[in-house]
């Protein structure tokens, strides 16, 4: 029996009718672009600019979910923030269904990857995420999880041990590494106390984030969550400690201008660094029946990679140890 993929589906040809649906007259062209969870395409209009069209993958989010992505979009560019949200139809929908393939579509937003190696810069992320965070905090979700210990690395190592993915020769080092990881993890959340969370866009790397003459704009929110504010400010840091601190200086000086930045979520940079590079394995792992997952990512699953992945996690051990940036 040939084993198949809900995306096996999702033909180029359907894909042009899906945008065709909606009263859209393509010229053909379509180029598939940089995303693994979802599948997104950049299609050619007859009589103007291409749209973005992203078609969620089956199964992972309620149409509940997905509009509350949408709603907390809107919201942001109704604020006049640079959100690239999704477009409405002339009935006001946003989300879409075609041949059981939920879709939106986006309007084509150029700009490269933000660099941030200038303090002016940095503070301008810092207050464009304040003014997210302002108003994220209006509102809850109802129907997108949190980031927790519990979902991003509990149920992650739970999910690789339970699954047999860790070679059974790193089986008991992977084990132990994480069950100190976990203790570790939370001592670092019980030093940080009880902390605000509120929606937050979840996944705030360069690849999300467009930057132009005008500043930086976001250009996907699928994975917004509810969290911390500190989530959306950590993963725009790199180099070593001092480095670090001087970045996340200029960050919140940026924020503060718009939001208070509550100083104790510092003790959480570390653990959910390591929350994250747990739920980026298991990730991987829970989608590896997806073809395009062996094909883009080799490496994952070989005794080379959670060689080098324990090793890491070791590394991250020794950090969740060190005293807070300071900024």
């Amino acid at each position: 029996m040939s084993h198949t993929h809900p995306y096996d589906a999702l033909t180029p040809d359907m894909v042009l009718q899906a945008i065709e649906s909606l009263g859209f007259e393509t010229n053909g062209r379509q180029l598939a672009l940089n995303s693994y969870e979802n599948r997104v395409y950049q299609v050619g209009l007859e009589d103007d600019k291409p749209l973005i069209v992203k078609f969620y993958r089956p199964g992972r989010w309620s149409v509940d979910a997905i509009m509350e992505e949408h709603e907390f979009s809107l919201a942001l560019a109704g604020k006049e923030l640079p959100i690239v949200a999704p477009l409405r139809d002339e009935s006001g929908k946003t989300l879409h269904n075609y041949k059981g393939f939920l879709f939106a579509i986006f309007p084509r937003e150029g700009g490269h990857w933000p660099e941030l190696n200038q303090p002016e810069h940095r503070e301008w992320m810092g207050r464009f995420l304040a003014q997210i965070h302002l108003l994220g905090e209006s509102a809850q979700f109802i129907h997108r999880p949190g980031i927790s210990i519990k979902t991003y690395a509990e149920d992650s190592v739970q999910y690789l041990l339970e699954n047999n993915f860790i070679p059974r020769d790193l089986l008991l080092a992977f084990q132990t590494l994480t069950d100190d990881l976990l203790i570790q993890v939370r001592r670092c959340y019980e030093r940080a106390g009880q902390v605000k969370q509120l929606r937050i866009h979840g996944d705030c790397h360069s690849g999300n984030i467009l930057w132009t003459d005008d500043g930086p704009h976001f250009v996907d929110f699928d994975d917004t969550r509810t969290g911390p504010a500190v989530q959306d400010l950590w993963m725009l840091l790199s180099g070593d400690r001092q480095e670090m601190s001087i970045q996340m200086s200029d960050i919140i000086e940026g924020y503060e201008m718009f939001r208070e930045f509550d100083v104790r979520e510092l003790h959480l940079i570390e653990p959910l660094r390591t929350m994250r590079m747990l739920n980026y394995s298991a990730w991987l792992a829970r989608r590896w029946d997806d073809p395009a997952f062996p094909h883009n990512f080799p490496w994952f699953n070989t005794p080379r990679y959670w060689e080098d992945q324990i090793l890491s996690l070791r590394e991250q051990s020794a950090r969740l140890d060190e005293p807070i940036l300071m900024i």
